[in-house]
């Protein structure tokens, strides 16, 4: 696995730490759930991509 997929595992992996943490308190900013949201989804695009790239039958040339 390349580096560059690893860090973005890990970054979502905090975002998604960071959404949960944002989403557990009393009052929820709504603008902070919605942004960590699209961010976590950006990076998980990403992580799709590439593996899509790794699973087709070019790749393999």
């Amino acid at each position: 696995m390349s580096e560059n997929v690893f860090r973005l595992m890990e970054r979502h992996q905090r975002l998604d730490d960071l959404l949960r943490r944002a989403q557990s308190r009393r009052m929820p900013d709504p603008y902070e759930v919605i942004r960590l949201k699209k961010l976590k989804l950006s990076i998980k695009d990403r992580l799709a991509r590439f593996f899509r790239r790794q699973d087709s039958p070019t790749a393999n040339r």
